[in-house]
């Protein structure tokens, strides 16, 4: 039993590792995949906390030279400021409507169908955004305008819906909104910072009681896979911009969806009634 559970915490922590960050939505695979599994109920609640927290530390860390200078600039340097401000921004939105209305999702659409419909939708809408004519105002995360921040900001609560893709919501609306493909992928890393800690310190005092330290162990195992991961992903989504768009994900993500929504109408497997 022990081995079916840390070999389930292995699974979900490389999920969480390899999705978070790729606009192909984390929520929506980690739902799927746990309802395949079978690895529910409280202590998968507080599982997820740790492992979502797992993988920003990852990119934390990959920025870390970034994150010390713009620290160290913040008193004097206006860039730094600026910089500063348009993340703080880009963060309101998603922290106001995530209080609001946090529960209500959860309730309702945390399920593998809400999944499907999102992916699906969510890849077609990518499709559209990589064939339009894409014109560059903003080459670099240290140009934006606090104006192109809050609308990211906005696309970003698109995420709430599981399977819509934190990621790829604010990826997607940064190239609609003039960013070249890198400064749209790296600020979609540094807004995951404060938005994923600040969702992590919310649930985690909200369902401290669920952490047990009988579940360290399998906590432990999700937390370094997630974390290991997320690094891998990171580094091989900025390498893969540089020469590619983002038309692979949009069409795995549809795949996806149609697969999901075809089990279920062929009634192979009953995702209506799985909850994630």
């Amino acid at each position: 039993m022990d081995f079916w559970v840390n070999a389930q915490a292995l699974i979900l922590g490389i999920i969480e590792g390899l999705t978070e960050f790729l606009p192909i939505s984390s929520t929506g695979h980690q739902i799927i995949v746990a309802d395949l599994i079978g690895f529910g109920g409280e202590r998968a609640i507080a599982f997820n906390i740790i492992i979502q927290l797992a993988a920003i530390l990852a990119v934390v860390w990959e920025y870390r030279r970034k994150i010390f200078e713009v620290v160290v600039g913040l008193p004097k340097e206006r860039e730094a400021q600026r910089f500063t401000s348009n993340l703080l921004i880009a963060f309101c939105p998603a922290l106001v409507l995530g209080v609001l209305f946090a529960d209500l999702i959860h309730e309702f659409l945390f399920n593998p169908v809400t999944v499907a419909v999102a992916l699906l939708v969510g890849g077609v809408i990518m499709l559209w955004a990589e064939r339009r004519k894409h014109v560059i105002h903003t080459e670099t995360v240290d140009d934006m305008s606090w104006k192109s921040a809050l609308k990211i900001g906005f696309a970003q609560c698109l995420a709430m819906i599981p399977g819509t893709s934190r990621s790829g919501a604010t990826i997607i609306g940064g190239l609609l909104f003039g960013l070249s493909r890198k400064a749209a992928t790296e600020f979609s890393f540094f807004l995951a910072m404060p938005t994923m800690v600040g969702a992590a310190v919310y649930s985690g005092y909200k369902y401290r009681d669920l952490f047990q330290p009988s579940d360290l162990p399998v906590f432990a195992v999700g937390f370094v896979t997630s974390f290991i991961f997320a690094m891998i992903a990171v580094r091989g989504l900025l390498k893969f911009i540089g020469s590619h768009s983002y038309a692979a994900f949009a069409w795995y993500r549809i795949g996806f969806g149609m697969l999901i929504l075809l089990t279920w109408q062929l009634g192979w497997i009953d995702w209506s009634t799985a909850q994630g």
